[in-house]
């Protein structure tokens, strides 16, 4: 398969649109540029293009496996496609520079994020649950535990796990039965069965650093009884070098619908006496500390929908650049000039363009939501001020549910429209059209079920700073709609247009949500994902519009410059048009919910 970043589009977005630029030369990002970060994203597209995408088809159908006495195997090249990518610094560039790390923007480590995830899903998954790891022990670990592992982390020499899930613990973590033994040496014994988990072992790299939550012997029932423990896969000496293998062992792999070279592992840990590990933050504590794993995670999860977004758009319309079939109709631009006995490219057909266009519009509106996160992110990590961290902090906390369930949903559906565009040959897999379908459709169930993400929004995100953070956001996307509004340009005027539509609609929606929550939550959860996808389809109208109005000062023939104001309009008027028809199903959803008993049900 074949895969290019758009690099242009992709800095736009970071420097113009989501804010990079407004940090880059102050403080910790003093050496920072908008060339630094166009040419950090070139460099990454070549390894995603050159490397990771050829490899992407042959995982897919070669898929991980488990072999007895040897662990689990990578499909071919895997191993080598990760050296390169350690080789290159990867790992480290948004890392703290104390521990290896090369300090630049989490913002663009999202954006690099998106090429190593667009070219390769399931290699991509590997880096992704590395990072998680690393904001976790870089905020709770000890500093003999961050001075031992994280510079190995960081440099992507060891990657790292996150393993919650039990075969009776899904999302609910009141059930959660693996256990920790203090020892008198200080470390613990962990035993316990978990399940899911990603890269649990391959052969990728020389240590794998398992974050395991379980409970101690005397700890409170439920959620409040939970730590987290780092179990190594080889322990590690003092000094620095690997030791003994420890009691982790991967035991069985996933079959699954996509993601086949990613090995999906259960994992076994103290079957043989149990697995040595040690506590990160405090007793009891473990899901504060995974939290902070998992917030970055479901960032990154939102940045895999952009990803196979992405992809999907590009094998589809390369695909409808070559196939031909059928004549345009009269008024297609260059239907003239195809020959009376010819067949035209279906690219030339309005129903065809208007998918590609849908596809094309979500995919930007999502990545433009994404990097908004990590630059609020980033704000929230290296801002100058205090009140400038706070701010940052709370926008990010807003919009990292949406960036996660808008995204991913989104994934699906432009994959989907993917397939329908290759007709009956996407349905088949030899046209490579199907994978990204199969891929994309674990997206919106892990790291938090997007229903587990709506209602995390509508139920904490919304009530931050009694509402205010929410109404901060909605000013700033209504001054974007006034400006674009008052622009001396129908196109521009037509975008300000449709967002303070959409703007309406979601302040109305808002307002319901935020007064069924004291008065009946019920109803406010019933509403919580279509209005997710309410504030997902404005925000993403809001950075779309916010875009054009950039490239608006762009020479007019500029082809950079039409692609970001037609996108734009085509999303306003078909894509954005959609708000106005969530309210019904935000606001009026619940009634019928329970009226039918399970009886009726099945009837």
């Amino acid at each position: 398969m074949t895969y290019r970043a758009p690099v242009r589009d992709m800095a736009f977005i970071l420097n113009d649109v989501a804010g990079l630029s407004e940090l880059a030369g102050k403080g910790d990002f003093a050496e920072l540029s908008p060339d630094l970060v166009e040419a950090v994203l070139e460099e990454g597209a070549k390894l995603a293009g050159d490397v990771l995408a050829p490899l992407n088809r042959s995982g897919d159908e070669e898929g991980a496996r488990l072999e007895k006495g040897e662990g689990v195997k990578t499909p071919k090249g895997f191993a080598e496609a990760y050296k390169k990518w350690v080789e290159g610094g990867w790992g480290s560039l948004a890392a703290t520079p104390d521990y290896g790390g090369q300090g630049l923007p989490g913002a663009l480590a999202v954006a690099m994020q998106e090429m190593w995830n667009a070219s390769n899903l399931s290699f991509g998954l590997c880096p992704i649950l590395s990072q998680g790891a690393i904001e976790a022990l870089t905020a709770h670990g000890a500093s003999e535990l961050r001075e031992k592992y994280l510079p190995h982390l960081i440099s992507g020499q060891w990657t790292g796990t996150m393993n919650l899930t039990e075969p009776q613990a899904g999302s609910d973590l009141n059930a959660l039965k693996a256990k920790a033994v203090p020892q008198e040496d200080g470390s613990y014994l962990v035993t316990g069965t978990k399940i899911f988990i990603t890269y649990g072992d391959h052969d990728m790299a020389e240590n794998i650093v398992h974050l395991v939550l379980a409970r101690l012997p005397d700890a409170p029932a439920g959620t409040k009884g939970i730590s987290l423990f780092l179990v190594p896969k080889f322990l590690v000496k003092e000094d620095g070098s690997l030791g003994e293998r420890n009691d982790a062992y991967c035991i069985g792999l996933e079959e699954k619908l996509g993601i086949h070279g990613s090995p999906t592992c259960v994992m076994s840990f103290g079957e043989n006496g149990g697995a040595r590990g040690w506590l990160i933050g405090e007793e009891n504590k473990g899901l504060a500390c995974m939290f902070t794993m998992m917030n970055n995670a479901r960032l990154l999860v939102g940045t895999q929908g952009v990803a196979i977004a992405e992809a999907a758009y590009q094998h589809a319309l390369a695909y409808a650049q070559d196939r031909k079939q059928g004549r345009p109709p009269k008024g297609v631009p260059g239907a003239e000039n195809v020959p009376a006995d010819e067949m035209a490219p279906i690219i030339m057909l309005p129903d065809v363009r208007r998918m590609l266009m849908s596809m094309k519009s979500l995919t930007e509106a999502c990545r433009s939501i994404c990097y908004a996160t990590g630059v609020a992110l980033d704000h929230a990590h290296h801002g100058g001020s205090d009140e400038e961290k706070a701010k940052g902090r709370a926008r990010a906390d807003l919009l990292t549910p949406i960036a996660k369930a808008f995204s991913t949903d989104a994934a699906v559906e432009v994959a989907s429209t993917g397939i329908q565009i290759h007709g009956g040959m996407g349905f088949v897999e030899e046209t490579g059209a199907a994978q990204f379908y199969r891929d994309a459709r674990i997206l919106p169930i892990y790291e938090g079920t997007n229903g587990i993400q709506a209602i995390d929004l509508v139920g904490r995100k919304l009530p931050l700073g009694n509402g205010e953070v929410v109404k901060d956001f909605i000013a700033e996307m209504r001054e974007t709609a006034e400006e674009a509004r008052k622009s001396n340009r129908p196109d521009l005027s037509g975008m300000g247009e449709g967002l303070e539509e959409g703007i309406a609609v979601l302040e109305e929606a808002t307002a319901y949500i935020m007064e069924k929550l004291k008065a009946a939550p019920a109803d406010a959860m019933a509403g919580a994902t279509p209005y997710l996808r309410l504030f997902g389809l404005v925000a993403g109208g809001h950075f779309l519009t916010r875009g054009a109005l950039k490239a608006s000062a762009l020479p007019e023939d500029d082809s950079f410059a039409k692609s970001r104001l037609a996108t734009g309009a085509f999303y306003a008027g078909s894509i954005l048009s959609g708000a106005a028809g969530l309210k019904g199903a935000v606001m009026g959803g619940a009634a019928p919910l329970y009226t039918l008993d399970a009886d009726a049900l099945a009837g």
